[in-house]
């Protein structure tokens, strides 16, 4: 094992990445480094040559993700409890995460500018998952641009419901508290609990509707569904990752470049909208 160098290792992981599939050749890589750790902890090497600079580890192959359809987001959305139905149709009109979904107040939608600040989300801390007002992930704030299929729906939502003033730490659990009218809240007008929430109204309906109940089809889905509209409809990839708060456009690319049209259809679309998709004889290109 002391004979084991960085120069060493990388070339094993490359060598791996030639003879082996991208994850299995990952997941060879990760069970030697935790040997390595072992032998760390051990004492019988200093440190752990795979956590060097140089030493990259195999790259796995990410799952392409299938965002739901419009019919199948619809269909949990009338199937899931009543009073989260509206939250459901947000968050996969806005591009929420489940957090930032619980925690959107009544003042953070300006009907008047046709904005949605996403300023908090809710957030779990500590072994009993405590429940406390956050900044959004990455304390990445954001305003989204309000669809008018959306605004219609919350404003029936806010009248019929007369969000709660409720109130959590902020930050952590000894944080001063703070307080926001919530949109979105359990029928007790409690904030929502996400592992109550996923458990009981999340994986019910899924199971209702005929979705398989795991990790994939989580409330994350609504994000994906979001960013796969936008990104049919030519909406640019450096938009869609400030609507969904990505740090990093390359991110946002990386997950979501198997749901672009292609440049073939980008460039019909292009020539046909500005042409229009018929031919006038006299309006012909001229053709040399």
């Amino acid at each position: 094992m002391r004979s084991l160098r960085p120069s060493l290792l990388q070339a094993f992981s490359r060598g791996l990445q030639v003879k082996l599939s991208p994850n299995y050749a990952r997941a060879v890589f990760f069970h030697l480094s935790t040997v390595l750790n072992a032998a760390v902890d051990d004492e019988l090497i200093p440190k752990n040559p795979c956590h060097a600079g140089s030493v990259k580890a195999p790259r796995g192959e990410a799952k392409k993700i299938a965002p739901w359809t419009v019919e199948q987001v619809r269909a949990v959305a009338n199937g899931i409890a009543q009073h989260y139905e509206v939250m459901v149709l947000s968050a996969a009109g806005l591009g929420l995460r489940q957090g930032e979904a619980f925690g959107l107040a009544l003042d953070d939608v300006d009907f008047l500018r046709g904005i949605v600040h996403v300023r908090r989300q809710v957030k779990l801390l500590g072994g009993k998952q405590e429940r406390v007002f956050a900044p959004p992930k990455g304390g990445k704030l954001r305003d989204i641009p309000l669809p008018e299929s959306v605004a219609l729906r919350l404003a029936a939502h806010i009248e019929a419901v007369d969000p709660p003033e409720l109130t959590l730490p902020w930050r952590t659990l000894d944080g001063s508290p703070h307080t926001a009218r919530l949109l979105f809240s359990t029928r007790q007008k409690t904030v929502i609990a996400r592992n109550e929430f996923n458990k009981f109204a999340w994986k019910t309906v899924l199971a209702k509707v005929g979705l398989p109940a795991t990790r994939e089809n989580g409330f994350h889905m609504l994000r994906h569904h979001f960013a796969s509209v936008l990104l049919e409809d030519g909406v640019s990839i450096k938009a869609v990752a400030e609507f969904l708060g990505h740090a990093d456009p390359g991110f946002t690319l990386r997950t979501y470049t198997h749901l672009m049209p292609s440049s073939e259809d980008r460039m019909r679309k292009a020539i046909d909208g500005a042409w229009g998709s018929s031919a006038d004889p006299g309006c012909a290109l001229d053709v040399p």
